[in-house]
């Protein structure tokens, strides 16, 4: 674990003060089983958490790094619309924000996206929204109806009429196109395992805003370690948005950030090439499998 981690950086179910809260009492018992478990498969590379993974392997020798599992993906045939069709999401996904991304210059977009379980205030949608709209960078934002806590998440016309021809909001869509996409230059999330190595995967730097459970800390890691982010104040406001995106979209501590991202990247599709660490631990595991099935 990072030597720079904060209190507030602990996943949100650690930080109590009852060791009998119901939610740190079951993750501590998960943990404890993990450990005590023939084998740990987890969707992670070996160059990305090296000092975290050698820990647990001191603990459980058995482990298949087998991430980032959507690159994985691409060794599928073509023809296999079976597995390709499977989705971690059950929200309907807008195809047409692909075509709108077409249209974009290379790493001009900035993508927003909080998850499938973040929700938040009225007025904090409002600064997002307003901080999006005066950093003058075109964005794709995914807005959930159910992302505002208690009511639906509405946006006034006069705020589509200052981001016409600038900005697309829609209600969901294939995140891994998406990032993988060459006209988005930033991903806005809110730090969820999933969009994280995601968002590596495509080599795509991060805003984050992170919500609950390990979320902070995949934040921490991002800003810190692996030097592909920056942060935003949890209680939000516009004029940080604004100066977030620009700063990541043209700033100099952005560039870094994105050469980085970019790097890792790099290291992401290297290890899921056939023959690379992931790809041959996937290998291993799936034989494995197939071992024990015979027995």
């Amino acid at each position: 674990m990072s030597s720079t981690m904060r209190l507030k950086d602990l996943p949100s179910f650690m930080r109590v003060t009852d060791l009998n809260d119901i939610m740190y009492d079951f993750l501590k018992s998960e943990a404890e089983n993990c450990m005590n478990s023939s084998t740990v498969i987890l969707n992670t590379f070996d160059e990305l958490e090296q000092q975290d993974l050698d820990i647990i392997a001191s603990k459980c020798p058995n482990i298949y790094t087998i991430g980032p599992l959507s690159l994985l993906g691409r060794h599928l045939p073509e023809s296999n619309n079976y597995f390709k069709s499977f989705s971690s999401s059950l929200w309907k996904e807008d195809s047409d924000c692909l075509k709108w991304l077409d249209k974009r210059d290379p790493n001009s977009v900035v993508y927003v996206n909080y998850g499938s379980i973040t929700v938040m205030s009225e007025q904090h949608l409002k600064e997002f929204a307003w901080g999006l709209a005066n950093s003058k960078h075109p964005f794709l934002w995914i807005v959930r109806p159910d992302v505002v806590m208690g009511d639906s998440a509405i946006l006034p016309q006069e705020y589509f009429e200052e981001i016409k021809d600038r900005g697309l909001v829609v209600s969901w869509c294939s995140q891994d196109q998406v990032l993988l996409h060459p006209s988005v230059g930033v991903f806005l999330t809110h730090c969820g395992w999933n969009s994280t190595i995601e968002s590596i995967s495509a080599g795509k730097p991060v805003i984050c805003w992170p919500f609950f459970a390990e979320q902070q800390t995949n934040c921490r890691y991002a800003c810190t370690t692996w030097e592909i982010g920056v942060e935003v104040n949890q209680d939000v406001k516009r004029e940080d948005i604004q100066a977030l995106v620009k700063e990541m979209m043209e700033g100099e501590e952005g560039k870094k950030m994105r050469e980085n991202a970019f790097e890792w990247g790099k290291k992401a599709m290297a290890t899921t090439e056939i023959g690379g660490k992931s790809y041959n631990n996937f290998e291993r595991c799936i034989k494995e499998v197939l071992r024990h099935g015979d027995n």
